[in-house]
């Protein structure tokens, strides 16, 4: 038998990497199907891993590590198919929780519906309600199933591994390169560019810390630890100026809203200083930029889209342009700059511009109102021991509702399933805090009540 080598030793082994590679990518792409279609079983018996899996699939993507079939294959709609079929089966109670919260989130998803049906951009409008519509189902569905402690902190750290997942990395890519790339997401995801990660990863540090406060073994604790300083390290590495400013305001609020809050602070302004000192000239320069925005182009067409954003919704107050409406041919009309076309930046001028003064008002009266309920949150658990967990996780979700609102403020990220799960947790912690204190106050009154007479009966 006669073997044949390439004379060019470099090209044999160039053609046994390839042989290599592809078998370890077609591996990757045989054993996410069986992951998730291995899983279908489960969801069916048990709907609340349907959420699970969902929310696996579309915070971390792990379909985007692959190079076959499955980089675009629908996981997320089959999953999604199947958690809504075994929801309508299954003999447990499915009632969604009507609180003031849901109330105006069900007005607010219907309100973005009508500004469909009126929108400006009628083909690309449908295309982006399809998905936001799947969004807003999927979490409605997660405050009907998640039921329970277990179930809900199952679906905290399922966030967390998604997210942080690309914090741990890009926190080490980052310590290893210098800080000189920019750290990215998945690609052809909502975490894809390195602003919309930065807000990601800021987002997530709240959830860590909360972990953190409720896990008993040290060296679960220990990894949480790490997993926040390397999140922090990744959000500079994004070198997103609003990530920047986002982790400088969430990581205050989380210091004073926290236990042991002298131990935070003290930790931050070790590692701060430390952090900094790792990035490189380029990534200090971007972010002194932000003093001196107007000789900054990408800037100013923030600026210019958000003047867009308040002239398209000024000529129609009530329902804006509709999702999609960021786009050159309404610039032309309603920009100041009509050639510096931009995306909304901002998830307060990207409701304003596609939803109309009608929409922006609905989309902050949620976060005020869901803010205010934690606060009541913490305030129904004190005095119960076993509900610490519940007053630190509604602190926790303040600190993650800052995070939201002060990187939003230069992220177009409205939309975003992250911020949506974070109603969906406060929404859940409430009804089981409820649900312990009525059951505690009927215990409290059983007790207090006189015993019964017994009625003697004479026997003849």
């Amino acid at each position: 038998m006669i073997y044949y080598y390439p004379t060019n030793p470099a090209t044999w082994f160039r053609s046994r990497w390839r042989i290599r590679c592809g078998v370890l990518y077609a591996v990757r792409d045989l054993l996410l199907f069986v992951v998730i279609f291995g899983s279908l079983p489960l969801i069916f018996y048990r709907p609340h891993f349907g959420i699970i899996v969902w929310t696996w699939l579309s915070l971390m993507n792990p379909h985007r590590f692959t190079w076959g079939l499955a980089y675009d294959f629908p996981f997320a709609k089959v999953v999604g198919a199947v958690t809504l079929v075994a929801m309508l089966l299954s003999p447990q109670r499915k009632r969604l929780p009507l609180t003031r919260e849901t109330i105006l989130l069900l007005i607010f998803i219907a309100w973005m519906l009508l500004t469909t049906i009126l929108a400006l951009e009628q083909s690309e409008a449908w295309a982006q309600w399809d998905k936001v519509s799947k969004i807003q189902l999927i979490v409605l569905l997660t405050m009907m199933a998640l039921t329970d402690r277990r179930k809900l902190e199952l679906f905290i750290w399922m966030i967390v591994l998604s997210v942080g997942f690309y914090g741990v990395k890009g926190g080490l890519f980052t310590v290893v390169n210098g800080g000189v790339s920019h750290v990215l997401g998945p690609p052809s995801s909502f975490i894809e560019d390195n602003n919309h990660l930065g807000m990601a990863l800021v987002m997530v540090i709240p959830l860590i810390r909360y972990l953190q406060l409720t896990q008993k073994r040290r060296w679960v604790r220990t990894c949480l630890t790490v997993a926040i300083i390397l999140n922090c390290i990744a959000t500079l590495g994004t070198q997103s100026r609003g990530a920047f400013i986002g982790i400088a305001v969430t990581l205050g609020f989380l210091a004073l809203k926290s236990r042991r809050r002298l131990m935070l602070l003290t930790a931050s302004v070790i590692v701060a200083p430390i952090a900094l000192a790792l990035m490189p000239e380029s990534w200090h320069q971007r972010m002194s930029s932000i003093r001196d925005y107007r000789n900054d182009s990408s800037a100013m067409g923030r600026i210019n889209a958000w003047g867009f954003a308040v002239n398209l919704a000024t000529d129609r107050p009530l329902v804006g342009g509709g999702f999609e409406t960021f786009s050159p041919r309404w610039f032309a009309v309603y920009a100041p700059d009509p050639t510096d076309v931009h995306d909304a930046h901002s998830i307060y001028f990207e409701v304003l511009g596609e939803h109309g003064f009608v929409g922006l008002m609905l989309f902050l009266s949620i976060w005020l109102l869901v803010w205010q309920g934690c606060s009541q949150l913490i305030r129904l658990a004190r005095g119960y021991e076993d509900l610490t967990w519940a007053a630190d996780l509604g602190r926790m979700c303040q600190v993650c509702l800052t995070a939201y609102a002060s990187t939003g403020a230069f992220v177009g990220l409205a939309y975003f399933d992250l911020y949506y799960n974070i109603i969906a947790l406060y929404v859940i912690a409430k009804l089981i805090v409820m649900e312990r204190i009525t059951l505690a106050n009927e215990e409290r009154i059983m007790e207090a009540s006189p015993p019964r007479r017994r009625l003697s009966v004479a026997t003849h």
